[in-house]
């Protein structure tokens, strides 16, 4: 049963039963998930499923490709623990509507290609802190609070949750291998939850951290000050947000090009993660990004369309309108041994593997990432952080590639071929090049196999020739391309050079 859906310039084939089952399958993934992660902050569990259902109806129709699914998710949730503990629930909900606006700004002005700058090793770095932080996480649901202080659980109550806990993980793990056909993280929350309603069995449920009352999301304006100080507040937050939604999503959306071969549009993404989150500000939605999880189940499930997504965005909401007295009977202890699975597949084992067969510079990176992303819980910083150890080092080992062939012609001039890039880092390799004092009266500096990329270059090369000039004698440059050109047209005032013929170099761009 296939036909043709168009939904906003997209033309799928679509069977319309695969498309069905797998989005009843990914909402039933994400529900625990997103409960976990929304309890793990402290907001109300129900504000987790309405981040799911805005962001994956949203997402779903003007997102950037079929068949990414995104919800609640812990990576932007993670973020905001500090303000939700500082400042409260509606300065979070401010938080999560102008991390929105940013997204939208970033799709509008096609900045989404920045991505590509963010290196492999600080990926690993960033997604095991991430797996570090939601295991260390689960740990909270081990105590519990006796005459007004948190103790650790002990006795009955110990041995309770951590047998339902193993329960689960064993389910997750061993299901797979007698059969495919349903989520095996689902089969273990229902088993534990069976297991302990007909048995009577005292443990912590759902309701005991916070009640879950259905309906559909409220239209809320956060009640908060509109002043310069509340920016102040907010801000950061939201950038932060804002950075680690579209990293995740956009990352997202590379490894969903690679499966199924197709391109899909980042800065498309991009707004429409934008204007999901500015509506999860507005009706009680904690916010969220795509989530790589439910995306690889979806996938996996046959779905390469948007009906997937927009049927688990509907089954999120009708659960949240008929099942809340049920999801508020869900053992704590369930949650914790699916959320301990995700954060175990989430760890990315194979970074362990390759610490001998890589630069120490790159372990160095996987480290630093990983521990700034677990101590601080601060996603982006640790990103932000790593992009920029990365360009460091890239900088000085492009420094030390900087040399010169010198030789002299028939008619005495002094030729200096130039090799490497000359930028802010290789200048003071460059200007040691020279012998201005037992040079000839004319020399010519070569940039063939070389290029002029920033001002640092231009006065370097004001510099050196100032210092030919002092003694009378004569610069050349040749081989320079059409922006090194420009660079010294705009530095006219402080080089005077003869510039002679020119290479033109080709630049890729990408359009999306």
């Amino acid at each position: 049963m296939k036909k043709v859906l168009n939904l906003f310039d997209f033309k799928q084939q679509v069977n319309y039963k695969t498309e069905v089952l797998a989005g009843l399958t990914v909402a039933m993934t994400m529900i625990p998930e997103s409960l976990s992660f929304a309890i793990l902050a402290g907001f109300p569990p129900l504000m987790g499923l309405y981040a799911s259902f805005i962001m994956g109806l949203v997402t779903a129709i003007f997102g950037g490709r079929p068949g990414m699914i995104s919800g609640g998710a812990g990576a932007t949730v993670i973020v905001l623990i500090a303000l939700m503990n500082s400042h409260g629930l509606d300065y979070v909900l401010a938080a999560v509507a102008l991390a929105g606006v940013i997204q939208i700004i970033i799709g509008v002005f096609k900045f989404g290609k920045f991505i590509r700058l963010v290196p492999q090793p600080v990926m690993f770095g960033f997604v095991n802190g991430l797996a570090i932080i939601i295991f260390t996480s689960q740990l909270d649901q081990f105590k519990t609070i006796v005459n007004g202080d948190i103790v650790w659980l002990t006795g009955t109550s110990l041995y309770i949750m951590a047998g339902l806990v193993a329960l689960t993980i064993a389910i997750v793990v061993l299901l797979p291998k007698l059969t495919k056909a349903v989520p095996s993280s689902l089969v273990a929350i229902i088993v534990v939850f069976i297991l302990v309603y007909f048995l009577g069995i005292d443990t912590k449920t759902v309701e005991d951290i916070a009640s879950v009352s259905g309906g559909f999301p409220p239209f809320h304006i956060p009640e908060i000050d509109l002043t310069w100080k509340t920016l102040e507040v907010i801000a950061p937050y939201s950038m932060i947000m804002a950075a680690v939604g579209l990293t995740e999503g956009l990352l997202t959306l590379n490894l969903v090009d690679e499966i199924t071969e197709t391109k899909g549009n980042g800065n498309r993404e991009c707004i429409a993660q934008g204007g999901a989150n500015v509506l999860n500000g507005f009706f009680f939605g904690m916010g969220g990004c795509p989530m790589i999880a439910q995306t690889l189940v979806n996938l996996s499930a046959g779905s390469r369309a948007r009906l997937s997504g927009i049927i688990a965005a509907f089954t999120i909401l009708a659960i949240v309108l008929f099942g809340a007295p049920i999801i508020e009977q869900v053992p704590m202890a369930a949650l914790v041994g699916v959320m301990i699975m995700v954060a175990i597949g989430t760890f990315e084992w194979a970074s362990l593997k390759i610490f001998n067969k890589v630069p120490k510079k790159d372990i160095f990176l996987v480290i630093i990432v990983a521990l700034i992303t677990v101590i601080l819980h601060n996603l982006a910083l640790a990103v932000l952080v790593g992009v920029i150890l990365s360009a460091l080092f890239f900088a000085w080992e492009s420094a030390k590639r900087i040399r010169a062939r010198k030789s002299i012609d028939e008619n005495g001039v002094k030729h200096y071929e130039i090799y490497g890039p000359l930028f802010f880092a290789s200048t003071t390799n460059f200007a040691e090049k020279f012998d201005v004092a037992n040079d000839p009266e004319e020399i010519i500096i070569d940039f063939k196999d070389s290029r002029v990329a920033d001002m640092s270059a231009i006065e370097a090369l004001n510099a050196v020739t100032q210092r030919y000039s002092k003694v009378g004698k004569k610069v050349h440059l040749r081989h320079l391309s059409d922006d090194c050109r420009r660079l010294l047209k705009n530095a006219d005032a402080l080089i005077e050079v003869n510039i002679m013929e020119d290479p033109t170099y080709k630049v890729v761009t990408d359009k999306n």
